[in-house]
């Protein structure tokens, strides 16, 4: 069995942070194996509980597993070796086994908090009142002293409905504060094991992947597909099957505290205007693990359609097309007779034919290929539609079987890949065809649909005609220009791989129109008055482009400047955003300044080292208002260090949330 050295070059916490940490952590004897924990703790191991990661025990366990005052002790390890090590096994497909002790290490959650501490969703509350405000060091301890003795209880979320883009209504279920830090944690926990096994073919909620990497892909190496086979799973989220889920995870963890524990936040329920209701099925979404727990259950599926794949995929070239090959050598002898005229006609003639050089249905070829981003999937098949109607049966009866879900019949589809276009992750994918220029023919084209243009475009619209945002005009010009940037920049930059992007003229020029129409409003000034004052033009990648400026003057400091325009409309074939943009592991990473400043525990403003706490604000913008001569020292101190964060102490926190002057340093001045 595998087991590890003492780390010794493990994170030290200083004394005092040691005495906060005193009632979570203990250490025990080096001579004790473990995965990747180093410490001990000062408890009997219950008979029920799960067996630990390490090499079998070759002496009794009784009260001569005591620490003496003599024993050397190790040092706690930090987050990114426990995390390597479970990511090693992970890729070696070995089990874990004593995963729930591992959430005893506090470094875990200080890097959790790190993560999802900055997220404007850390200020939402659940169903108490408890957020990402007020963070401190108790709040980890008592999370870990409940795991520890195995009396930590998920609440149950408070749900929520976003609309959707087909006017439907998406539940949406907001954990509390104290949840959302232990599922941070366990995430860590699945995607360093798990990470390493998924299928390449996967690209949701992915580090270092996303939509562009899903469709870079398509768009390279489905060449000369036929037909589009668009999967979608019916309610994928709302009915993942909790025991199917639970015993795919003890496949890989030997745990039995850690599996009960995940049992625990699937059934934990939901409060619908305040009334509880159980969760029988499905994962709790907009909960931080399910992305990662759904991952989990549809590689299931992806391993399954990799077995098929080989099914399907026969032949190495297609079979030359004897009729094409024939007139191609008359036109070749022409040529070397010197007969140009006739040989040009005859090369007309094949053009007009439209014939293909290979046996398009040559039945000893057949390719099949297979993406899928979260519960849309998308295969692409050269081979006769009946065959790939057998392909959907199939796929369909095996999720049916073992993961108990349906595909949906009204977005799976079967598309001809150069007569219509199928839809996938926002994009209309289809196979290019000309007669003019045939080293085009089977290639991937990825197209803005026209039906996005127009229902943005509608955004901006009255009766037909393009109107200004009434809800903007009590904002300052900068925010108003900023705003429109931003969401123009966003649909240009998901659209780079499109190409016929520059189809985006169209939305750009009816926000720029509703845009002045807002400026000049709020004014009481024509459009055209509101152009002059602002028009500008912008250097750009290539070239000058014309853009709108405001430009807001500081006094010592460079002007703040808003744009709107100026952003290039050319098709890029390199464009990639990913959904979790990340160097390496994600695992590997600097410790941030917001840690640095969490584990010095001594507040900001006046100096105190007792009872500290971590004050959080959505945006910077928040802290500036009318009134800088009248503004508290915290807020000046946020502004200065330009961050949403700010240490205090116990007391100067309850005085700024009631209004009261925070207390001074003893020099008679807060920093």
């Amino acid at each position: 069995m595998y087991s590890l050295q003492p780390d010794r070059q493990a994170m030290s916490l200083n004394k005092k942070q040691t005495e906060h940490l005193s009632r979570a952590i203990t250490c025990q004897p080096q001579k004790e194996h473990g995965i990747a924990y180093g410490t001990r703790v000062l408890w009997q191991r219950s008979s029920r509980s799960s067996q630990r990661l390490g090499k079998p025990a070759t002496r009794r366990r009784g009260t001569d597993n005591s620490i003496g005052r003599t024993d050397e002790v190790r040092e706690m390890r930090t987050a990114e070796t426990v995390l390597s090590i479970i990511h090693e096994r992970g890729k070696r497909g070995l089990p874990l086994e004593d995963v729930y002790r591992q959430l005893f290490n506090p470094d875990l959650y200080i890097k959790a908090y790190a993560r999802i501490g900055r997220n404007n969703g850390a200020l939402t509350e659940g169903i108490t009142s408890e957020t990402v405000d007020g963070m401190n060091l108790r709040k980890i301890e008592s999370i870990i002293e409940d795991l520890r003795f195995e009396r930590f209880r998920w609440a149950p979320v408070r749900r929520v409905f976003i609309p959707k883009q087909n006017g439907k209504l998406r539940p949406l279920g907001v954990p509390t504060w104290r949840d959302k830090l232990l599922q941070e944690v366990i995430r860590s926990i699945l995607e360093a094991y798990y990470e390493p096994q998924f299928s390449d073919d996967s690209h949701g909620f992915r580090p270092n992947r996303g939509c562009h990497t899903a469709l870079t892909f398509v768009r390279q190496y489905w060449k000369g597909t036929k037909w589009f086979i668009e999967g979608d799973i019916k309610g994928c989220f709302d009915n993942i099957d909790h025991s199917i889920l639970l015993d795919i995870l003890r496949e890989r963890f030997h745990d039995n505290r850690f599996i009960r524990l995940l049992e625990g936040l699937l059934k934990a329920g939901y409060c619908e205007d305040w009334k509880f209701r159980p969760t029988l099925s499905g994962t709790p979404q907009g909960g931080i693990v399910s992305p990662i727990l759904a991952n989990i259950y549809l590689d299931k599926l992806d391993k399954f359609i990799e077995k098929l794949l080989p099914e399907y995929n026969r032949g190495n070239l297609r079979q030359p097309n004897k009729l094409y090959r024939s007139i191609i050598n008359k036109v070749y002898r022409l040529r070397k007779q010197g007969k140009t005229k006739e040989a040009e006609i005859i090369s007309k003639e094949l053009n007009a034919m439209r014939l293909a050089s290979s046996e398009v249905n040559d039945p000893n070829y057949r390719r099949l290929r297979y993406i899928r981003y979260a519960d849309d999937f998308l295969l692409g098949f050269t081979g006769t539609k009946r065959e790939a109607a057998e392909i959907v049966r199939r796929i369909g009866e095996w999720t049916q079987e073992n993961l108990k879900l349906e595909l949906s019949e009204e977005k799976t589809l079967i598309t001809h890949a150069t007569k219509d276009a199928a839809k996938f992750l926002g994009y209309e994918i289809s196979a290019q065809h000309s007669t003019e220029r045939r080293t085009v023919n089977g290639r991937i084209r990825l197209k803005v649909p026209k039906s996005f243009i127009t229902e943005r475009c509608s955004k901006y619209k009255r009766r037909g005609k393009v109107t200004h945002r009434p809800e903007l005009m009590v904002h300052s010009d900068y925010e108003i220009v900023t705003q429109y940037q931003s969401q123009l920049r966003g649909y240009v930059q998901y659209y780079a791989l499109a190409q016929n992007c520059v189809s985006l003229h169209l939305l750009r020029y009816v926000m720029e129109t509703s845009l002045l129409k807002t400026l000049a409003n709020k004014h009481k000034t024509s459009m055209v008055k509101v152009k002059r004052q602002y028009a500008t033009t912008r250097r750009t990648a290539n070239g000058l482009r014309k853009a709108l400026a405001v430009t807001v003057p500081r006094e010592g400091r460079k002007p703040l400047i808003a744009y709107f325009g100026g952003i290039s409309l050319s098709y890029k074939r390199e464009a990639v955003i990913k959904d979790i943009l990340r160097s390496g592991l994600s695992f590997i990473r600097k410790e941030s300044d917001l840690e640095r400043r969490f584990l010095a525990e001594v507040c900001e403003v006046c100096g105190s080292e007792d009872m500290i706490e971590v004050h959080h604000v959505r945006k910077l913008k928040d802290l500036f208002g009318k009134g800088a001569k009248d503004r508290p020292d915290w807020k000046k101190i946020m502004i200065a260090k330009r961050r949403k964060t700010l240490v205090l102490c116990h007391e100067c926190h309850v005085n700024l949330h009631t209004g009261k002057p925070l207390r001074k340093r003893s020099g008679g001045q807060a920093e």
